[in-house]
């Protein structure tokens, strides 16, 4: 779309508005019903499209992208009558008859813009949660994933009106900036820390608010008294889902220098029994997922060839399996990692898991906390003293001990990120109030206090008054 055909669709929306905020609870929940209907129907469309964008398994993309947004539509459906009633506020003893409550409002026109590697749960969870709370959407897909792209475009367009809920697509530097240039009330965008900024900026300028979901280096702390075959197990399921292509993915691993090897061995037998034996049996398998593009295959090459050369090995994988043409990075598992290596300075978003040994636990706590704020952090071990601590001396936007990835499922708790990994969070009732604006509502009583305190004002009465109205308040406040 040009400036033209986007300001005609914004103000399309904006004539809309009104309307779509005063509907009602069954309203929506017969949109969000229709919106169900609709992926289900033709969730066949969707699972062709993503193996074509990049070879991501029928019941992998069912398991980490309709199910959950089903998952979702399902929650709100349940929960929105309670969501948009007013909640009441506390009384207050200075205005004993006024009556105060909290009342959620939609926030008005948003922009919502998806990322590539989950591209139909990361698109759909926030529209979920945008018209739960009664806002007219634009909503753009990544161009990274062009057929998924258009058949999001086809689905939406199935359901709702353009002037409620449209899609549009194009390359985020050309359309994107448009989009970002008009007035809307909330963006709400997944993506890089770097284009985050990008978009906070210009969310900034004409007082948008935002929320961002990013990513970052998510470590994995592994304990001394660590399972080491339930971890592996379980850290060679979260780094190879998706081929590494997740927010929340393991990027690196914090190992004690004893079990690095026995732990990095135990990974790749894993990753040997869910892919295939051989590299040439892990390349064929339908089973793992390839890389959206191969510039980024390209990049994970480098990234493994500069460890190796500063003295990493790689136990399972390594860079001359990579294959930009086949848009296939292998799994890779890196020892002998040290901090100054390329690998450890940005997020990896690939196949690959370095381990970074450790003498202390206090060692493994100052390298995480000498770091920008992860989206997730991950703790493997059995004493509860030591996973306590962790908490106690870490942030992160979310955490899971013993275990990868699930903590995003459960959405009567929020997910997001903190510092470099997001602002803001999202799912089940935190995205309904992250697309609203809960609004102060005082009601005024038959009886009005504040009427001893208009001007003009003398000393000795003043004086007087608020001696009483101190008396009150500690009678009743104790």
């Amino acid at each position: 779309m040009n400036v033209e055909e986007l300001n005609s669709l914004f103000e399309a929306q904006g004539s809309q508005r009104w309307a779509v905020a005063n509907t009602t609870a069954k309203e929506r929940i017969a949109k969000l019903k229709a919106l169900r209907k609709a992926i289900v129907d033709r969730q066949q469309e969707f699972y062709d499209a993503v193996w074509a964008d990049f070879h991501k398994p029928k019941t992998e993309a069912w398991l980490t992208e309709v199910f959950p947004a089903l998952e979702e539509i399902d929650y709100a459906i349940k929960h929105l009558r309670k969501w948009m009633k007013d909640k009441p506020g506390k009384w207050s003893w200075l205005f004993p008859l006024n009556k105060s409550i909290s009342h959620f409002e939609p926030k008005g026109r948003v922009l919502i813009m998806a990322p590539w590697n989950y591209p139909f749960l990361l698109f759909v969870s926030p529209i979920v949660a945008a018209i739960a709370a009664g806002n007219v959407v634009i909503a753009k897909p990544s161009h990274k994933t062009p057929h998924v792209a258009a058949f999001l475009e086809s689905l939406i367009a199935g359901v709702f009106e353009q002037d409620e809920v449209a899609v549009v697509l194009g390359a985020g530097a050309e359309v994107g900036d448009k989009l970002l240039a008009l007035p809307f009330d909330h963006v709400f965008f997944t993506g890089s820390p770097k284009v985050g900024a990008h978009v906070a900026e210009c969310a900034a300028k004409v007082h948008a608010g935002v929320t961002l979901e990013l990513g970052g280096k998510s470590p994995t702390i592994v304990l001394e008294d660590v399972n080491v075959a339930d971890a592996a197990k379980k850290i060679a399921w979260g780094k190879s889902l998706n081929a590494g292509q997740t927010c929340i993915a393991p990027d690196y691993v914090l190992c004690p220098h004893r079990l690095v090897q026995p732990l990095a061995e135990a990974v790749a037998d894993n990753i040997k029994k869910m892919y295939g034996g051989t590299e040439d049996t892990r390349k064929d398998c339908e089973n793992f997922v390839h890389i959206v593009e191969s510039r980024a295959v390209e990049r994970h090459k480098a990234l493994i060839l500069d460890a190796v050369e500063k003295g990493a090995t790689a136990v399972i994988g390594g860079a001359e399996f990579c294959d930009a043409d086949a848009r296939y990075t292998p799994a890779t598992v890196l020892t002998g990692v040290t901090p100054e290596m390329d690998i450890m300075q940005s997020e990896i978003f690939g196949p690959i898991l370095p381990i970074v040994a450790y003498d202390s636990l206090d060692e493994a706590i100052q390298f995480v906390q000498a770091r920008p704020k992860p989206l997730a952090l991950y703790i493997f071990g059995k004493s509860r003293r030591d996973i306590k601590r962790v908490l106690r001396e870490t942030t992160s936007g979310s955490t899971c001990t013993n275990h990868c990835i699930l903590q995003i499922e459960n959405l009567s708790v929020p997910f997001g990120g903190v510092g470099m990994s997001g602002t803001g969070n999202y799912h089940g009732f935190y995205g309904f109030k992250t697309f609203s604006h809960e609004r102060n509502v005082m009601h005024q009583g038959a009886f009005d206090p504040m009427q001893f305190f208009y001007p003009p004002y003398h000393k000795a009465s003043d004086k007087s008054l608020r001696a009483k109205i101190q008396r009150v308040a500690k009678k009743l406040l104790g």
